[in-house]
């Protein structure tokens, strides 16, 4: 069995505190994860440079994004387009499977409009072409957008024809992996038909507390707005902080 971190965040999301690079060696040198998502907010760039970059750490990638629709976010996974924000949920996945992608509900629920309501995901399933595109539920997510909503989450899951899947909506380098789907096979293509299939697991490695986000997550957020973010040069060199003007050719916005 694989196992893959389907939500992950890197500097060209404006809370994500680690570089693409340092995402890679993370991923690669300190967890057990075989493929990884890499999902910024409305941005595709990072998604497309770690797919150059990830043969030279030895993990796959799935390119995508996590659109913020009208009606909360989505994961789009396996595209190399960007999907406008601001679109119904159903037309954000009718254009991700024009672009040959699938997609994930993350993080349903939250109070705000980042979580899908019951009832706009239970009506973009009417939609057959719809239905044949959405294909995930978060039942796990491992930051604290998931701590009050995962139990409910899994229960409201289970009255819906979507594959359950944990990521860890990693936004920092320690948080990688602490959600994680399991599937038959080690590839991305495997994990895509078994998304596709309902084939998939959700594995809860450890949930984001509290005390993670102030003492753990803050300073790296606070470090990350002055300009300094967890870096590394080359596949065998460790990571390090370092100022973001120096390595990324623009500031996400």
């Amino acid at each position: 069995m694989g196992l893959a971190d389907l939500h992950i965040h890197t500097t060209y999301s404006f809370d994500g505190t680690c570089s693409v690079s340092a995402v890679l060696k993370y991923a690669a040198h300190h967890t057990s994860l075989d493929v990884i998502a890499i999902t910024d907010h409305d941005k595709i760039d990072g998604a497309l440079q770690a797919l150059d970059m990830a043969p030279a750490y030895g993990i796959e990638v799935i390119p995508g994004v996590e659109v913020s629709s009208a009606e909360g976010h989505v994961l789009a996974l396996f595209v190399t387009q960007l999907i406008p924000a601001g679109l119904s949920m159903e037309e954000t996945v009718l254009r991700t499977v024009e672009l040959g992608g699938i997609c994930i509900i993350p993080h349903p629920m939250m109070n705000s409009r980042m979580g899908a309501s019951p009832s706009t995901i239970r009506r973009a399933l009417q939609n057959p072409e719809v239905a044949a595109g959405l294909v995930g539920f978060e039942v796990f997510n491992a930051g604290l957008a998931g701590a009050q909503r995962d139990a409910y989450a899994q229960r409201l899951c289970r009255q819906l024809p979507l594959a359950q899947v944990g990521c860890s909506d990693s936004h920092a380098d320690w948080m990688i992996g602490l959600g994680a789907t399991s599937f038959p096979g080690h590839s991305a293509q495997q994990l895509r038909q078994a998304l596709i299939n309902r084939q998939v697991e959700a594995r809860t490695i450890r949930q984001m507390n509290y005390a993670d986000f102030v003492l753990r997550y803050v300073p790296r957020l606070v470090l990350r707005y002055a300009g300094w973010v967890t870096w590394n040069k080359a596949p065998s060199e460790p990571l390090r902080l370092a100022w973001l003007g120096e390595r990324v050719r623009s500031l996400p916005s």
